[in-house]
This record gives structure tokens, C-alpha cells and sequence, in this order.
């Protein structure tokens, strides 16, 4: 995959590269990140890439002119007739686990950061293939949420993760919150006296017994934390057995 953002701070996004999930697969040739700066193809002396809105108010607009002549020379970068171009900005579609899976399998992205008060309507009418947002707040940019976009993205790609199975036991896999998760030692001790262990269901080894614990435990939290969740799943039988379970022992 190759993806190309449009940036004022091409050092924002480099920073999402050189760690982690999103480094390795940079240097396993999973994919490339590449910047493109709008005030390199501003035609006047200042390098003037927004100015006042129309019909008046606060802050600033990106002008269509040069942030049109930076996406197309993005889209050259990744190459492909028609790289999907996304635009980040706080009214567009939330980002979901189901949009990052369809992402994944395009050959090319080129994001679109926002700055100031947003950009030209008519160039995201005229560029733009879909508008993301990563959460109901305002970023000082678009920069951060490329890089969640991004990142959310890659690591779904084969050979990203060291463990294949990471990614499809992931929250919002199968529409679920991920459940719980312990490691060693068996019993911590937080200063009160008291040694909280490990639910012991995870020490038996009965591998179908803890799987079913997971699936409660995946339904239970979905139910208490994002109850929104549960209403587009076809939930089995079985499922509202567990889930009407946990419920009783929360009671």
C-alpha cells in the first residue's frame, strides 16, 4: 500500500512511521508514507495557502489553490489512476473498524489534513472520494487523525502484526468489545493488603470453557460500556444466554 498525506506539518506524520506496528511494516515493504506540503505549490512571495471566509467569521480558510495542486501531485506519488482521496475533518463519517478493513484493501491512499477552520467546500466537493473523523471534538488539525487512520489501516494488512490472530480478536471485530486480559504472575498485589489473582476459568486449560468466558466477557463489557453496539448485531441464542447470564451476576 501506498499512502500520501497533505500536510502543512510533514513532521507530524513522519513520526507515525518510526515506531512500532506501523515501522515494521514500513520496513517490510507493507507500505510506504509519504508527505506532500500545499505551501510548496503556493504561487505568491508569503507562500499563502489560506485566507478570510466569506460571509465573515473567525479564522481561516484553506484556499483551493494550492491544496488542489498538492493532492494531485500526491495522487501521482502513490500512483494509480484514482487513489482513493480521503479529507480528515470533524464533520465527516466516524471511523469505524468496518471503514479501516475497506481501507485496507485499497492499493493507495491520499489523506487530506485540514487546518484553521477547514477548507474550501468546493474543492472537497470537487477532490475528495469520502470525509473521515476519528471522534466528536475539534483537533487543531488533520494531521492526528491521518495517523490514526492510518495506523488503524496498515495494521490489518497481512504480515503487519507478528501475530496474524491479533488483529481478528481486536474490539470491534465482530462488532464486540475485546474482553479481558491477564498475564503473569497469578496474583498482584496493589498495596491494600489483598492479592487480586487471575479469574480462574484462565488456569484450568479447558481451552472451550475459556472461550466461552471470553464471549461473555466480550458481550458483558459491550453491554455495560457501549450498549449502542449491541443493537445492530444478530446476536445467536447462545449469545443471549451468556449475555443474560453476566447480566444476572451483575444484579
Amino acid at each position: 500500500m501506498k499512502v500520501c498525506v497533505v500536510t502543512l506539518f510533514e513532521g507530524l506524520v513522519s513520526a507515525v512511521t518510526e515506531h512500532g506496528v506501523l515501522s515494521r511494516a514500513v520496513e517490510r515493504g507493507l507500505v510506504s508514507v509519504d508527505t506532500v506540503d500545499p505551501r510548496a505549490f503556493a504561487t505568491d512571495v508569503h507562500r499563502t495557502v489560506d485566507d478570510r471566509p466569506y460571509g465573515g467569521g473567525p479564522g481561516m480558510v484553506m484556499r483551493v489553490e494550492p491544496l488542489r495542486t498538492a493532492i494531485a501531485h500526491a495522487r501521482r506519488r502513490v500512483g494509480g489512476e484514482t487513489p482513493k482521496t480521503i479529507y480528515l475533518g470533524a464533520a465527516g463519517k466516524p471511523l469505524t473498524h468496518e471503514i479501516a478493513a475497506r481501507l485496507a484493501c485499497e492499493p493507495a491512499l491520499v489523506l487530506v489534513s485540514g487546518r484553521y477552520e477547514g477548507v474550501d467546500q468546493r474543492l472537497l466537493d470537487a477532490e475528495v472520494d469520502e470525509e473521515l473523523s476519528i471522534g466528536d471534538y475539534v483537533l487543531s488539525g488533520g494531521e492526528l487523525a491521518a495517523m490514526v487512520l492510518i495506523d488503524a489501516v496498515v495494521r490489518l494488512l497481512p504480515g503487519a502484526l507478528g501475530n496474524a490472530e491479533s488483529a481478528v480478536s481486536d474490539s470491534f471485530v465482530d462488532g464486540l468489545l475485546d474482553w479481558p486480559h491477564y498475564t503473569r504472575p497469578e496474583a498482584v498485589d496493589f498495596g491494600d493488603g489483598e492479592a487480586v489473582a487471575v479469574p480462574e476459568v484462565l488456569l484450568g486449560g479447558n481451552h472451550a470453557v475459556i472461550e466461552r468466558w471470553r464471549r461473555q466477557q466480550a458481550l458483558g463489557r459491550t453491554w455495560e460500556r457501549r450498549p449502542e453496539l449491541l443493537e445492530g448485531l444478530m446476536l445467536s441464542d447462545e449469545d443471549r444466554q451468556l449475555l443474560s447470564e453476566y447480566q444476572a451476576a451483575k444484579a
